[in-house]
């Protein structure tokens, strides 16, 4: 066992604290972690703010990158200096969705047996299975996916969660490529992240949409071919607009992905859609909102699809080194995510920068 410093959310709605904590030597099928990068996802503001769930105290930090530091009995696929992307994702091989095959959507993924502890014993609980705002975190060794060292770890570490959530529901959830049209409804990190992955998958028109001038700048950096201020447009029109510019007849968007997780957004992506299209909601939505009143007629005549996407259906094993190498060609920038760099002390100024929207991802580095 040995003692770090770590972000610790102690109790709900209370500023994060940094704390020392224990780290236990791993067990069978356990890996440590030495933690170099870990950005600030608003998932972990929910955490903080007890909308995941109340086992306080949380061990915040998901989205990261770190080299192996040690692993216990039986672990083959990582070793002690590899280079690895932290996933939530680390497949048990046994339920039901993985023996039909469908691995992304693994029922049952595995994490650490044992318990990370605050320095009088009290257990932790880590944040999806990771809790990486720390100098070494404890985790499955299946949530380690190695990747090219070369890579830089404040970039790559966050496809552990958002960028992989917002490609993958373009790519994986949505079936973006080419021929197809894009259309994302909010453009933070998760929503820029989707538009960056129509572009990568060579759809087109790519549609941004939201109600901030920045992001939408941001969103044409990474591939939009149109923004839509919300706040002064009506969103279903101008994607009609803009789709049956391009393709003669088109009534929407062929794929329209919700980034922000709210019914008024959800119902805007479902009429802003194509016949035959496919709407995927990728945005979190709190427990009390409901799906908006639809005419069931409206359901029924539009035909297509309507989905929800978890992180981004994707398989890391399969995509994090395929990304990874993507980045390291010059073809998925990035770089371009981390707005800043911040010490472990600075989780909770970070938290309050995602109120005012003047970054992607602050990412802490170790």
């Amino acid at each position: 066992m040995q003692q770090v410093k770590a972000v610790v959310a102690m109790s709900k709605g209370a500023p994060v604290e940094v704390a020392t904590i224990n780290v236990p030597d791993p067990g069978p099928g356990e890996a440590v972690v030495q933690v170099q990068s870990c950005g600030v996802c608003h998932t972990d503001l929910h955490y903080r703010e007890g909308g995941i769930n109340d086992e306080f105290p949380f061990l915040l930090g998901h989205e990261a990158a770190g080299v192996v530091e040690a692993v216990g009995e039986g672990v083959t696929d990582v070793a002690p200096g590899d280079f690895v992307i932290l996933n939530w994702r680390a497949v048990c091989g046994e339920c039901r969705a993985c023996k039909r095959g469908d691995l992304q959507y693994c029922f049952a993924t595995h994490n650490a047996t044992q318990k990370m502890t605050l320095e009088d014993g009290t257990e932790l609980s880590p944040a999806l299975g990771i809790g990486a705002f720390a100098e070494k975190t404890l985790v499955a060794a299946g949530q380690c996916t190695k990747v090219d060292p070369e890579a830089r770890p404040a970039a790559v570490g966050l496809l552990g969660c958002g960028v992989m959530a917002g490609i993958g529901a373009a790519i994986n959830t949505g079936g973006a490529t080419r021929g197809r049209s894009v259309a994302v409804i909010g453009c933070g990190g998760v929503g820029v992240a989707a538009v960056a992955g129509a572009a990568l998958a060579g759809a087109s028109p790519i549609i941004a949409i939201d109600i901030d001038a920045k992001k939408l700048e941001k969103a044409t950096e990474l591939g939009a071919t149109h923004t839509i201020d919300s706040s002064s447009t009506d969103v279903v029109e101008a994607v009609k607009e803009i789709c049956g510019g391009v393709y003669e007849g088109a009534e929407g968007a062929d794929i329209v992905v919700e980034a922000v997780g709210r019914p008024e957004t959800w119902k805007q992506a479902f009429y802003a859609r194509d016949l035959a299209g496919t709407v995927v909601l990728v945005g979190v939505p709190t427990p009390d909102m409901k799906v908006p009143d639809l005419p069931l007629i409206d359901v029924f005549g539009r035909g297509g699809s309507l989905k929800s996407s978890w992180y981004g259906d994707c398989l890391p094993s399969r995509d994090f080194p395929m990304l990874v190498d993507l980045y390291r060609q010059g073809r998925l920038d990035l770089d371009a995510f981390v707005s800043e760099e911040i010490g472990i002390d600075d989780v909770e100024a970070a938290f309050e920068k995602m109120h005012h929207g003047g970054v992607l991802r602050s990412v802490v580095v170790l």
